[in-house]
């Protein structure tokens, strides 16, 4: 059976996994579902048609599933989902979509630190780190290995791209270029997220292929069709190259830049 504390409400149509711990004063609403070895700590409240995956970890305080933050939003059975091993600390808040035919959605090891935010509609690759009072707006999609430094702002509608690194403080109305690293007020682009790439392993033949692309992209004085052109003629045969491309391509709100 799993493990609740005296002080804690869970409503009986909630589906706990059988090893699930609930701290006590924490509220835990209908349709919830909480996978095995999942740990909630005290005062969260899990509010109905949430999802949370196995051996997470909700820290005091957050808040999970309520409403968007919409004045458009009626009454409607929207979803939020979150996947397996991911750790939400003091006070982070998530709100479910505005949409019934797809959840708001967060990938697996995701790492939210306090008082960050995620707001409806979002969907959150693999292995994302938010620091401390980081906020993401509606509709956002961040690829697998984003990091969002502290403080930072992401408009909505915009895309973080894959292991791009975003610095403290930011305010990101445009779309940020995968492996980047970028950061101001507005954000732009300050050149390859080396040391989050080393990290990844990645080698020193990838490595240098995605500096003479963001040189292209970057400092060529180029338009940006023109250096999208130049990338695919000279390297599209390389797959990073490739994943950048594909990233402009599905742009909507327009690439940052340095």
């Amino acid at each position: 059976m799993p493990n609740i504390h005296p002080t804690a409400i869970v409503d009986p149509k909630a589906e706990l996994a059988d090893d699930v711990e609930i701290g006590p004063y924490s509220v835990i609403g209908p349709e919830v579902i909480i996978g095995a070895g999942t740990v909630i700590g005290p005062s969260v409240f899990i509010e109905k048609r949430t999802t949370l995956g196995c051996r997470c970890k909700v820290s005091k305080g957050a808040v999970l599933g309520t409403d968007p933050q919409d004045l458009r939003f009626k009454d409607k059975k929207t979803y939020l989902v979150i996947g397996d091993d991911c750790v939400l600390r003091e006070f982070v808040t998530v709100n479910v979509a505005t949409s019934e035919e797809k959840p708001t959605r967060l990938g697996n090891n995701i790492m939210m630190m306090a008082y960050s935010h995620i707001a409806h509609d979002c969907q959150i690759g693999n292995g994302v780190i938010m620091a401390n009072c980081a906020s993401l707006a509606g509709h956002i999609h961040m690829d697998d290995g984003v990091i969002l430094g502290g403080l930072a702002a992401i408009h909505q509608f915009s895309i973080a791209g894959k292991y791009c690194i975003i610095g403290g403080f930011s305010r990101v109305t445009l779309d940020i270029l995968p492996f980047s690293m970028a950061a101001g007020c507005p954000c732009k682009i300050h050149g390859l997220n080396m040391v989050g790439l080393k990290r990844r392993g990645f080698s020193k033949e990838r490595l240098s292929a995605l500096h003479q692309a963001f040189k292209i992209l970057l400092r060529k004085g180029l338009s940006l069709p023109d250096a999208t052109k130049r990338l695919q003629d000279e390297m599209g045969d390389n797959s990073d190259v490739q994943e950048i491309i594909a990233f402009i391509q599905r742009s909507k709100r327009g690439i940052a830049r340095h």
